[in-house]
């Protein structure tokens, strides 16, 4: 590090006050050519009440507060689940043309593979609500609801391989370390509930573990932002929190004790060093002790009436179910939580489609459907974005050997399909098109930088401007690419 840097890393915030007597006066001209406030602060935060750091705020009145992100690992199968090619029964068992393939990339689980068979979907599939989505009959719960979703049948991304597509989808890149899109919008938007996580993550459990994909705290990471806004796991099974609890003979006046003793030692140091990690762990020791009282409450969910678990089906009743996940999650923006993402894993359809489909599809249907009916009905849904994906599709042909009954669906990242769901987009609108075999998109695509674009565009920020200085660059979750919003998936 050169002695400038150096120099500035060490400074106290007394000493960057002494030395900025005229920045009041560069923040007033810097307004005169047009430089955000919210990216002023973005630049750089400072320290807030509480030791946590201040949130830029949106640039614009958002449609949506909160996000419920449903993520499902491993690569839904766009084909056998919303983009109905009936035709393809036509193709059973024929070579996948190469003017529809084009040299495309594959992975290495099929690129030596002497033939690529055509495996036509072996589900039936209707047009369900106004807007006419096809869909998957094994989800009746959620074609109930088609009418209140928006529907993109035209995602693409670069990644081919799970850890590069969950980084990329999760944080704008394929190379892990930087901020998750939960990150970023607890930097941005901060805290609705002192005494809860501003991000929480759950990872749930499906009900077939056939062949289920690592997943790891990188994907919900802050990356480069102050260490406060990483997601905050909320565990099925014992306490919800790893040391949450006081330790055995260990009384809550002593625990205030030992707390108020290491936040003043925290406090010095960060007077000393003027390192924004080190108001993040005070703002931690203080959320931790508050979350004592507040998380039992949120937990109990033997108080939510029959009503509930009629809506979400009664696996909610269930720690660590995706169902329980879905009612937790309306629980958590319920009580002012901003993100909530959630895992579901077993969507990595290698083999055995017919086998694992009809569990995956159960798991999903009813407390997807319930969630969005729920949060409707206690006048949420408006201001809460729901979305549910993966990181990328499944390919039309076979990974080994297809039949009539059964087959297996390599990665496929040139298109798949997504929903959302409330916070101000279009519901009953059918975006995106593919060509015949669900291989190339053929009418308006979305990248994922457009994707991500769009997301925070509902939060109230445009994305070239939700920055953060990082090893001299103002740093997004868009990237330097071009990425613009999709105007035509809002209300």
């Amino acid at each position: 590090m050169n002695p400038i840097d150096h120099d500035a890393a060490l400074q106290s915030r007394r000493t960057l006050l002494g030395r900025g007597f005229g920045a009041l006066g560069g923040t007033a001209l810097a307004s005169l050519f047009g430089t955000s406030g919210g990216r002023l602060l973005a630049a750089g935060p400072g320290a807030a009440r509480g030791g946590e750091p201040e949130a830029p705020g949106p640039h614009f009145m958002p449609k949506a507060r909160h996000v419920i992100y449903l993520h499902m690992v491993g690569g839904p199968s766009q084909i056998d689940l919303f983009d109905h090619k009936p035709q393809l029964h036509e193709w059973y068992d024929k070579d996948l043309p190469e003017s529809v393939r084009k040299g495309q990339r594959l992975t290495t689980m099929t690129s030596g593979q002497t033939r690529f068979p055509i495996a036509p979907s072996k589900f039936t599939f209707t047009r369900r609500g106004q807007c006419g989505m096809w869909m998957n009959d094994l989800l009746p719960h959620l074609g109930q609801v088609a009418d209140r979703i928006c529907w993109m049948r035209s995602l693409h991304t670069e990644a081919i391989n799970h850890e590069p597509a969950m980084s990329q989808m999760q944080t704008g890149n394929q190379v892990t370390g930087r901020p998750c899109l939960g990150a970023w919008a607890s930097y941005g938007l901060g805290s609705m509930n002192r005494n809860l996580p501003t991000f929480v993550v759950m990872v749930a459990t499906p009900s077939n573990r056939e062949q289920e994909q690592a997943i790891s705290g990188r994907v919900w990471s802050s990356g480069f932002l102050p260490g406060i806004h990483a997601g905050v796991s909320f565990r099925a099974k014992g306490d919800p929190i790893l040391f949450l609890n006081n330790p055995a003979g260990v009384s809550s006046e002593a625990r205030r004790i030992t707390l108020d003793g290491i936040g003043a030692m925290n406090r010095l140091t960060a007077e000393q060093f003027g390192d924004l990690e080190t108001q993040t762990r005070i703002g931690q020791y203080e959320m931790a002790y508050r979350m004592q009282s507040s998380v039992p409450e949120l937990t109990a969910i033997d108080k939510e009436p029959a009503s509930t678990f009629r809506l979400y089906g009664e696996d909610a009743r269930k720690p660590g179910t995706f169902a329980n996940s879905a009612l937790m999650a309306r629980r958590l923006v319920e009580r002012g939580v901003r993100f909530v993402q959630v895992y579901h894993n077993n969507w990595d359809h290698h083999g055995n489609v017919a086998g694992r489909m009809p569990s995956q599809c159960k798991d999903v249907d009813q407390a997807c459907a319930g969630l969005l009916t729920d949060l409707e009905q206690r006048g949420m849904l408006d201001d809460t974005l729901v979305i549910w994906g993966g990181e990328f599709g499944r390919t039309v042909y076979s990974q080994g050997g297809v039949s009539k009954d059964n087959y297996g669906r390599d990665h496929h990242p040139r298109c798949f399909t997504m929903w959302m769901a409330g916070g101000g987009v279009r519901a009953g609108h059918i975006h995106g098109e593919t060509d015949d075999f669900s291989y190339n998109i053929v009418a308006d695509p979305i990248h994922i930088r457009d994707f991500h674009a769009t997301i925070l565009h509902q939060l109230g920020f445009d994305h070239q401007r939700l920055t953060y200085r990082h090893q001299g660059l103002d740093s997004r979750l868009t990237g330097v690419e071009k990425a613009q919003v999709i105007r035509a998936l809002l209300a």
